[in-house]
């Protein structure tokens, strides 16, 4: 692949720093006669910047060179907010979900007001950091008064808020220049008062894109300028708490306001990576296993560190994904959806009804940005516990266009599992069921080819990380799981990262 001077001499840069302890260990080596001296390890450090009101959509149209830079050097990923009936694409939910790890029917904050705020269950990462046995130090300091005021608890050591967002930069910049710093949040606000002031689609809002990036590099020079800077392994996290319509706003569901992004530069992020299954949840568990700190599986978090994320079964189908056949209100360009199960799987729809919309007889695997937005405003938009392609039974789409009669009825099937007869299986899937009519959704559970038996059912609405207990039979060596969902007109159900463990 052909790359630039600007990135070859970028790319050139990182690989030297990466290099440093390298060098130094075998420096110690010669300087020593040959006997073996180790390096002692670099010591973790964490920076999340936020932009408040950022459009992802917008930034190659703005001068933003220290943000590009991190992009080259390092991974991007796009994903999209919730929207009603979860939360609003506002700032109060969006900083919690980062903060947090969980999204908001977890954490509970579902707008500017925090009234229902859930932090005694669901705290911050920096309220995690002070809580482990780790002698980290950490800081917060924003523009917008709830960041340190609010979305920070008291646990936090240092909690500052700028008069602006010079102010704010100034501040960070010379803390994590001259303190310990282990763990820092910075939030800057201004970018999303233009957008409120003259649209994400004005100069205004470019030119505020490129206050901020500035300021970004200048929160970077700090951490570069440090005495222990060769000494330290600094992880660097960008991101935003909601996007902008072109004219200004936010809180609906338009791909604008519900697109965020997470930049991320350090260890474990290849430079000019793009991901498709990183989610803005999965910042926090992402700090605090750099930091050293495990993620407790009774915490329950949404997210999941960045580096423990690999792609499932459907994943792989994005490459063969298809543009809109009867969805003639989503863009022609936009490639989303294929009714080919991946190796393995399979679909049943000998129970379908001929005719209906193209892309929904019967399950399908699809994306966030091609389905959501196929009918905004019906429930598909909090959807955010799938990532990147994702199975989905949608009798409500599929019933917009004439069909035979008889309702929605489709089964996926799973692969064969291997299991051991007579131990016990684990079953774990994300299951988002909602329901606006008659409809079904039935699990099953079939041993070496046999007939499939019930395993669990669903008839009222949930979204939750399905996780079950399957008594495997003696003598047995597999097992498959179908989902079956039936529905006239009604709702759908997605399912995904479909795993069976002993």
């Amino acid at each position: 692949m052909h790359r630039s001077r600007s990135l070859r001499s970028t790319l050139a840069a990182v690989l030297a720093l990466t290099a440093l302890p390298f060098l130094s260990a075998v420096s110690a080596d010669a300087a020593t006669g040959g006997e073996s001296v180790t390096a002692a390890p670099q010591r973790p450090k964490s920076l999340v910047i936020g932009i408040d009101g950022a459009t992802f959509a917008t930034f190659g149209k703005a001068r933003m060179p220290h943000l590009k830079s991190l992009m080259a050097q390092g991974m991007t990923a796009t994903s999209n907010y919730y929207a009603q009936p979860m939360a609003p694409t506002s700032s109060g939910p969006g900083w919690s979900s980062i903060a947090t790890g969980v999204w908001p029917d977890k954490h509970g904050v579902v707008d500017n007001s925090f009234d229902g705020a859930n932090y005694d269950q669901y705290p911050d990462y920096a309220t995690r950091v002070e809580a482990s046995s780790s002698p980290l130090d950490t800081l917060v300091v924003g523009t917008w008064s709830p960041i340190p005021d609010t979305v920070f608890g008291p646990a936090t050591d240092t909690r500052l808020r700028g008069v602006d967002d010079a102010d704010t930069t100034a501040t960070a910049a010379s803390r994590l220049a001259r303190t310990r710093a282990d763990a820092t949040f910075v939030q800057l606000d201004e970018v999303d008062s233009a957008g409120h002031h003259s649209g994400a689609g004005s100069q205004r809002y470019l030119d505020a894109l490129s206050t901020a990036d500035a300021q970004v590099g200048r929160l970077l020079q700090a951490v570069a300028s440090r005495a222990d800077y060769a000494d330290e392994n600094w992880q660097i996290i960008v991101t935003t708490d909601h996007g902008h319509t072109d004219s200004g706003g936010h809180g609906g569901n338009t791909p604008q306001e519900r697109q965020t992004f997470v930049i991320a530069k350090g260890s474990g992020f290849s430079p000019g990576s793009v991901r498709h299954d990183v989610k803005v949840t999965d910042i926090a568990p992402t700090v605090l296993t750099h930091l050293g700190i495990s993620v407790d599986p009774a915490w329950h978090l949404d997210g999941r560190a960045v580096s423990a994320s690999v792609p499932d079964s459907f994943d792989p189908l994005r490459s063969s994904l298809r543009p809109a056949v009867d969805e003639t209100g989503l863009p022609s360009t936009l490639k989303g959806w294929t009714n080919t199960a991946p190796s393995g799987w399979s679909i049943d729809n000998s129970a379908m009804p001929a005719g209906g919309v193209t892309e929904w007889r019967g399950w399908a695997f699809a994306t966030d940005e091609f389905w959501t937005n196929t009918q905004t405003g019906q429930g598909r938009e909090t959807n955010v516990r799938a990532r990147d392609v994702f199975a989905v039974a949608d009798s409500d789409e599929w019933d917009d266009k004439a069909h035979g009669a008889g309702p929605f009825d489709s089964t996926l099937t799973s692969p064969a599992f291997p299991v051991p007869g007579g131990a016990t299986a684990h079953v774990s899937f994300v299951s988002y069921y909602r329901t606006d009519g008659p409809q079904s959704g039935d699990v099953l559970v079939s041993y070496d080819g046999g007939a499939p038996r019930p395993l669990t059912s669903y008839r009222t609405p949930h979204h939750r990380t399905e996780k079950l207990s399957v008594d495997v039979p003696a003598d047995v060596t597999s097992l498959r799981l179908h989902f079956r969902y039936t529905g006239t007109n009604s709702a759908f159900w997605t399912v995904d990262q479909v795993t069976v463990t002993r």
